[in-house]
């Protein structure tokens, strides 16, 4: 992919000067329209009009509102892989509960094995049992009131080894993503993944046999061209035509109704008029958020700065939309190569989130490891700094969570 570089103001704590990175593919017709406040006020008795399934479970329903009022004055601290991802391998506790006394309010998961070609559903099959693993960790995390994502790290359509286009061929890299729309030669296997998803989803069902709500960001990052469904592998009217399709067979075709569609790309988007340049209409999104690790790594308070100029321009969309903004995937890993960066939580994460009157309803933090963390646990050196973020006022874990499955 070409890049050019535009040299930009950023005036959130002072005034510098930052080169922003965009495609040719994204950088036309960047003229910002200015972003029309709504004109009607969101309800109880009109926030069905405003979500991608009007018929979506009342669970699912109150899940929206409540997500979109939350993000006035707080924000749902979350993490990937919560009760799987352990620094060291220390199993037990999630680590954030480790470091805090609470879980986080709202857990990470992944499609990516459960859709596995190598899942045969059989009770001895690792794919499977990582699939029963996930699942029963979404049901946990729901009985402790807490909100589900699912992120899907989709293995290319030809052979089903990776995501990454660092591992495929020039032909597979150009060729996955228009394959699996309608006429495509893979069409038929992406619709046989589609039905996996929508048996998972339909079978995520709580003490009382009511379905769990689940958010769902498919094809996420897509303004870079790390994954097959990248900028450089796509025009933007397939990635449109694809996700439009992607909700249409889950919702309408599988009657799908506990799903919340979140459309997140990575943090190379200055504009509202780049971040909507593969938007696919107000009626298939419900969550506008944004991936951002690379302003937060060893950037400094330019980089914040330029965060939260990023995030208010996701913020201020959603607001125009009725929408729920977020930051959907961030953080910096500290691992043999890495030190903690001082007041990298109470400070700079808090700051992006909150300056300039930024309202999101979730930051997600990645999954830790057995070599690296994101999320410190107890005794680390930058624990501290983190239970300073977790008891900010505006920060939300699972033991104050509120109601989030109730309308008011």
């Amino acid at each position: 992919m070409k890049l050019t570089y535009r040299l930009i103001p950023v005036t959130v704590f002072f005034t510098c000067l930052i080169f922003i990175a965009c495609s040719d593919d994204d950088k036309q017709n960047v003229t910002e329209e200015p972003i029309v406040q709504p004109q009607e006020e969101l309800t109880v008795e009109n926030v069905r009009s405003f979500m991608t399934d009007p018929n979506a479970t009342d669970e699912t329903v109150a899940l929206f509102y409540n997500l979109y009022n939350l993000s006035k004055t707080k924000f749902l601290v979350g993490q990937q892989d919560a009760y799987t991802g352990f620094y060291n391998d220390d199993m037990g506790d999630s680590d954030m509960k480790k470091a805090t006394g609470s879980d986080p309010a709202l857990l990470g998961s992944d499609f990516m094995f459960i859709t596995d070609d190598q899942n045969n559903e059989q009770p001895e099959n690792w794919f499977y049992q990582q699939e029963i693993l996930i699942t029963d960790n979404v049901k946990q995390a729901y009985s402790k009131g807490m909100v589900n994502i699912f992120c899907w790290h989709f293995r290319e359509p030809f052979e089903g080894e990776s995501f990454y286009t660092s591992d495929m061929t020039d032909f597979q890299k150009y060729n996955a993503l228009p394959s699996i729309l309608p006429g495509g030669s893979n069409h038929d296997y992406y619709k046989q993944k589609l039905d996996k998803v929508a048996d998972v989803l339909a079978n995520l069902k709580d003490n009382n046999n009511k379905l769990i709500p689940v958010i769902f960001r498919p094809f996420h990052e897509f303004d870079g061209n790390w994954f097959w469904w990248g900028s450089a592998y796509c025009t933007p009217a397939q990635y449109q035509e694809i996700w439009r399709f992607t909700v249409e067979y889950l919702r309408d075709v599988k009657q799908v109704h506990n799903v919340l569609y979140a459309f997140s790309p990575d943090n190379s988007y200055t504009t509202s008029t780049q971040y909507l340049s593969r938007y696919p209409g107000d009626n298939y999104i419900d969550v506008l958020g944004m991936d951002n690790y690379g302003d937060f790594n060893n950037q400094g308070a330019s980089g914040v700065a330029t965060a939260n100029n990023k995030l208010k321009m996701v913020s201020d969309l959603a607001i125009s939309k009725h929408k729920i903004a977020a930051l959907t995937e961030t953080g910096y890993q500290i691992n043999s190569l890495s030190s903690p960066i001082d007041h990298f939580f109470s400070d700079y994460i808090y700051s992006a989130l909150t300056y300039s009157d930024v309202e999101v309803a979730f930051v997600m933090f990645w999954a830790n490891s057995q070599n690296g963390y994101y999320v410190p646990p107890s005794g680390q050196q930058d624990t501290q700094d983190f239970v300073t973020f977790a008891n900010k006022t505006e920060s939300v874990l699972q033991n104050n969570i509120p109601d989030m499955y109730n309308l008011p």
